[in-house]
């Protein structure tokens, strides 16, 4: 299932939203070019400004640069096209709105603290992990979660692609962040149990960091208070 957009629109220009996205491009086209001189140097970039959890809490060494610093570097940084694609895509479709809603300013901070937040849980999650964390996920996250409660009835078009059976149907956000969110309950469950019972660390994808990140945006938009009343 791939969301292709929604149907509310903006009335400004979304400007934060877009200058996110084109950071986020520039920031893994850079990512992709060390890429190119060794799996090595690229491994050794992620690591270095990644957020790993052992760091930031201390139970590893850290140097250059500071642990904390790369909690926000790490939101520039991916695993991939399909990883930085995802995310962009879902900040297009659900990020203007949010912005429209907030204002440029508080979305700008919306943004950035739903970010920390998804970052602070996968670590309380994992505080031993060795495993740097990087992408836009936990952020955009809480992009979502604001959305949902701004514009549940709101249709999002939907490509559903199965086999050779590919069409486009309207659902509504509710349905398709609420949905979201379910997936990356049980999954950030499913891989926590599984860790746990066979001893080992979990890699992938930082499922916690998505619920984190969810319901920082839906607690810091009651906090924020909207310029004006969403529009359905």
């Amino acid at each position: 299932m791939i969301p292709l957009k929604d149907d509310v629109p903006s009335v400004t220009i979304p400007y934060v939203t877009i200058g996110l996205i084109a950071l986020n491009v520039l920031a893994f086209l850079y990512q992709t070019s060390i890429g190119t001189g060794g799996e090595r140097a690229a491994e050794a970039f992620v690591f270095e400004f990644g957020a790993t959890p052992c760091r930031i809490t201390g139970a590893c060494p850290a140097d250059f640069p500071s642990p904390y610093v790369t909690i926000f570097t790490s939101m520039f940084l991916h695993g991939g096209f399909l990883h930085v694609g995802g995310n962009m895509l879902y900040l297009w479709i659900f990020g203007d709105n949010v912005e429209d809603t907030l204002g440029h300013a508080r979305f700008t901070l919306l943004y950035f603290v739903a970010g920390v937040t998804a970052a602070l849980t996968q670590i309380a999650i994992n505080p031993k992990s060795a495993v740097p964390m990087i992408g836009a996920s936990g952020a955009v996250s809480g992009v979502l979660g604001a959305y949902i409660l701004l514009f549940p009835f709101a249709g999002v078009q939907m490509l559903i692609v199965f086999g050779f059976f590919a069409r486009v149907t309207r659902w509504p956000a509710l349905v398709v962040l609420g949905l979201w969110i379910v997936i990356q309950f049980f999954s950030g469950i499913l891989t926590f149990s599984s860790s746990a019972w066979g001893g080992g660390e979990a890699g992938g994808t930082a499922w916690f960091a998505h619920i984190g990140g969810f319901l920082a945006g839906i607690v810091l938009l009651f906090l924020m208070r909207p310029q004006r009343a969403a529009r359905l």
